[in-house]
């Protein structure tokens, strides 16, 4: 036994490194890509630090600061936490009806698909967001086509307070593509009998949505919801391009106003506790959907 172990031993040996091997360029970059910059990202955290001088060690001041000093960190917090809030339900919901339409055999089903997820694609890039700055802005079409129905708007929807961060959420809504995929693909696995069942016993369609086809998209359900939340919380590009965190910092994001701190006021170690506080927030509300799912997460196995 002791012969057969020592002739096996220089393969597992050769497939370690060959495993290894092949696994480097993925650590390389994360090491020196995340996990380094994630440490001096921390440590910058707690010191006094604006791009010029030398770091200066301050301890826990820098979230001191922010949760007691800083009255633009908690609008930004409220702004960003009310763009989630909005956001990530009627973008699921939109994405789900849509998916649920396309599901049907229709003619031309593939070339619908790939209109519907183009705005995915290119949604949170700056050219949309140029525009639609355009689209609603002061000499747009959205205030033109109203111009000529008689309604008379003094500000555009993007310089109003009320609307602008609405008109915010629409364009995060338009950009359901991905979490359209993923439920239609989704809906394609659950199996036709069931409903042949249910038609069989004479329930409706809105009977068979809620108790077939919900129950088996809530682990579906359940992924594309951690993944909006992160994504939402993560808002910048659109804040940043079509108004710049105005009127009134009334759609200032979270990570606008950490991109300003950083590159506008060189506060670069504040900067840094702004981006921990953000990624515990972000781990907060995903534990929480994790410790929650088993309350309204249907697995197939479970039932198995």
């Amino acid at each position: 036994m002791k012969k057969i172990k020592e002739k096996k031993a220089p393969y597992k040996r050769r497939d370690n490194v060959a495993g290894y091997v092949m696994l480097f360029p993925w650590l390389f970059g994360f090491v020196l890509m995340w996990l380094i910059p994630m440490m001096i990202s921390i440590y910058y955290s707690l010191t006094d630090f604006n791009l010029l001088n030398t770091p200066t060690f301050i301890g826990l001041n820098n979230y001191i600061r922010a949760f007691t000093q800083d009255k633009s960190f908690w609008q930004a917090l409220k702004v960003t936490f009310i763009y989630v809030l909005f956001l990530v339900p009627l973008r699921l919901a939109f994405a789900l009806f849509v998916a649920m339409l396309l599901n049907k055999k229709h003619k031309g089903l593939g070339l619908y698909r790939t209109l519907y997820y183009v705005p995915s694609i290119i949604g949170g890039s700056i050219a949309v967001s140029v525009v639609w700055k355009q689209i609603f802005g002061n000499q747009g079409v959205v205030m033109s086509l109203l111009s000529v129905f008689g309604i008379e708007q003094k500000t555009s929807f993007l310089g109003n307070v009320h609307t602008a961060l609405g008109t915010i959420i629409l364009m995060g809504v338009w950009q359901f593509g991905s979490s359209m995929l993923i439920f239609l693909s989704a809906l394609k696995q659950i199996p036709y009998s069931l409903y042949e069942s249910a038609m069989v016993d004479g329930a409706k369609p809105w009977q068979m949505f809620y108790k077939i086809t919900l129950p088996m998209l809530t682990p579906t359900i359940f992924f594309n919801l951690i993944l909006q939340i992160i994504n939402g919380f993560r808002v910048f590009t659109e804040s940043y391009i079509i108004t710049d965190g105005g009127p009134l910092d009334s759609t200032l994001s979270y990570v606008l106003y950490m991109y300003r701190r950083a590159f506008t006021y060189f506060d670069m170690g504040y900067s840094c506790a702004l981006a921990w506080i953000l990624v515990a927030i972000i781990g907060v509300f995903t534990v929480i959907l994790f410790k929650t799912q088993g309350s309204w997460v249907h697995y197939e196995a479970e039932r198995g």
